[in-house]
């Protein structure tokens, strides 16, 4: 019962995330992003832990998945990219006073999203 539970609960956040990253990547204006972003965040941890279970419950099966070459090799550039893409993130800083500007609006923003 819990393989299920971990399945379908991994499911629907999977459908979560993908619709509302999607969404904010295709309307890409901030408010909307604002807007999304306690869905995302919410279903993003929900997958999380579902993937952890997830791992766990199925862990010899993945790891005679990896031994495959083609598996080993895809997952090996997978994994170089998003090092290579968070390397480009975090060395890609916006200046302290813009940044401040825009969490401050953010804050402000979700307070009045909050009273609503």
């Amino acid at each position: 019962m819990f393989r299920k539970l971990v399945a379908i609960t991994m499911f629907v956040s999977f459908v979560a995330m993908s619709t509302s990253g999607l969404l904010m990547f295709v309307i890409s204006r901030s408010s909307f992003t604002l807007q999304m972003h306690p869905v995302h965040k919410l279903f993003g941890l929900v997958l999380v832990v579902t993937a952890l279970a997830h791992i766990t419950l199925n862990f010899r099966s993945l790891k005679a998945h990896a031994k495959a070459r083609a598996a080993t090799i895809t997952g090996a550039i997978l994994v170089a990219a998003l090092v290579g893409l968070y390397a480009v993130a975090m060395t890609n800083t916006v200046p302290a006073d813009t940044a401040a500007a825009l969490d401050a609006l953010s804050k402000k923003a979700e307070q009045q999203m909050e009273g609503q």
